[in-house]
Parts: structure tokens; sequence; C-alpha cells
């Protein structure tokens, strides 16, 4: 039986790639008005050239019926400014979070969502790796015990919905339910993300889910080859895409990520884990350190025009 996911008005935290993707097969997809803010001005002016980029490909792929549908899409997205922030979510029916992957700030951003979004307002994580039980206990409002009636019903609302980059092209979403997160907020997440045209996996909450439990070693891997002079950059992503038919390689796809994200996300498997094999590569830390972050920075393991 099909569940109606009640989705009247979405909110996005985060105007970056994942940010602007999801307002993105909101508006497109699902057809919901948007409300998205970023505390970052600059961010949001990209992304909104990038979302306007988006639809006019689109409507000349045949993907958007017309520039009208196109235009109608762009209206529904409405950026709150920096003197409304959180509090301008105060009507949403979910509040998607797509800052970045680092549990001090989604704390920061749950608790804030808990005291200010309606209590029935389902709040979503689109994080690829931190636990969705830790995020969800800092929707637990301060002084409140975790394992009163309130307690839990404010957790109960918080759920893990990870779309993956770019999200307009990538057709999957994992969902993840956390200790705390009730049926009905797993059974509307679902439904969103279906609505939004995505296939639905799900995962326990373990570090890195099923999807950077296993790529992120890879991807590791792949670095630690580079590191220690096993192969060059090149015949590392050649020997991947020829020879195990991957539509890129390894080094390739892990600029495109973002390495200091690759990075966080390693570590919180390392952390969460405490398994030597997820032990960052310290070519990877370094490159970090550097601001050499992928093709977002214009320097990674290949360079890219600015």
């Amino acid at each position: 039986m099909s569940v109606a996911h009640g989705i009247k008005k979405l909110g996005v935290i985060g105007a970056g790639q994942m940010g602007l993707g999801i307002a993105y097969v909101a508006a497109v997809k699902a057809k919901v008005p948007v409300l998205l803010y970023d505390r970052s001005k600059d961010q949001v002016s990209k992304g909104l050239a990038l979302m306007d980029k988006l639809l006019d490909k689109d409507v000349k792929k045949g993907k958007i019926e017309s520039a009208e549908a196109a235009k109608e899409a762009r209206e529904r997205v409405v950026v709150l400014s920096e003197e409304e922030g959180i509090k301008g979510f105060r009507d949403v029916d979910m509040c998607v979070e797509a800052a970045s992957e680092n549990f001090s700030l989604k704390a920061k951003l749950f608790g804030s969502m808990a005291a200010e979004l309606r209590p029935d307002a389902i709040l979503a994580s689109n994080t690829s790796s931190i636990s969705i039980t830790k995020i969800a206990a800092s929707a637990v409002p301060q002084g409140l015990n975790p394992s009163s009636e309130e307690g839990k019903a404010s957790a109960s609302r918080v759920v893990g919905l990870h779309f993956f980059n770019p999200v307009p092209v990538m057709p999957l979403v994992e969902l993840i339910s956390g200790l705390q997160t009730s049926s009905e907020t797993l059974d509307r997440a679902r439904a969103f993300a279906v609505a939004c045209g995505k296939e639905v996996t799900t995962s326990k909450d373990v570090p890195g889910f099923v999807s950077n439990a296993l790529l992120m070693p890879f991807l590791n891997e792949a670095i630690m080859c580079l590191e220690k002079g096993i192969a060059t950059r090149d015949d590392i992503d050649k020997t991947l895409r020829l020879g195990m038919n991957h539509p890129m390689g390894p080094l390739t796809l892990a600029d495109f990520i973002g390495l200091d994200t690759c990075l966080a996300i390693q570590r919180t498997l390392y952390e969460g884990t405490g398994d030597s094999k997820y032990r960052p590569s310290v070519l990877l830390e370094r490159m970090v350190d550097a601001g050499w972050l992928g093709k977002k920075s214009g320097k990674g393991f290949y360079d890219y025009a600015s």
C-alpha cells in the first residue's frame, strides 16, 4: 500500500551542490514549493545560477516539457534571508539538512530545527556517513529527558535521506532509520523520495551506511596505491575504467565527490568502528591540508580549468 508523503512545503538547508540538487528535484519532480537557506549569499547566487542552467538544459533535452514548466519550477524555489534563517522554516512539512559532513554543525542545526519547526515536521539529514541516532538525539530539547514521551516524539521525526551527487541525475536515495525514528517518519520520507523520482534502498544506522561503507575504503585504497607508487594516477584510473568497466576511475571520482568530503567520511568510518582498514590515506589528508579538494577547488588528483 502506498503512503502519501504529505509534504506540501519543503525546507532545504544548504545551497551547495547537494542542497541545490534536492531543491531542484523537489520543485521539478515532486512539484513542491521549496524554501532554501544558506548563510553564504555567494553560495546562494551560485546555486540559483546552477538551477537556471539545469532547467534550461532539461528543457532542451525534453526532460521538462516546456519553458513555461521550467519557469513554474523555478518559481517554486524561494530563498530565505539571513534574517529569517531557520525561523523561516516554521511552516514547512519537512526540512532536509544538506550542510557539510560535520557532526557538531549538524547537531546545532537539528537543535535549532527542533525548536523552530512545527512538532509534526520531518527533520531529514542528507548525511552520507554520520549516525542518524546521534543526530536525532540532538533534536531533543536541552534539559528534556530523551526517554520522556516529549523527548521520544521530538527525536522520532528525524530520518536519514541520503541523496547522491549530482542529485538531478543519480536515481538513488538511501533511507536510514535511527533508533528513535518512527515508522510514520520513515514511510513518509520514502514516499517523498519516490515523488522526487528516486529509487529507494534502506540501510541500518552504521558508519557510512551501505554506500560509503563500501565506496570510501575502495577510493582510499586507490589513493594509497598512488601514495605508495604502485601505479600512476592515470594507470590506476584506467585499470578500473577499462578492466572493471567503471564509468570513471576512483581518483577522478574522489575529485568529483570532494577530497574533504572523502576524508570526513573516511574519518567517520575509522572513528566509528576502530578498524584500521578504514584509516585515511596520509596523501588524502595532506591534499586536504593543501586546499586541493578536487573539482570544486580547481585541483585535486587532476587539474580543472576555472
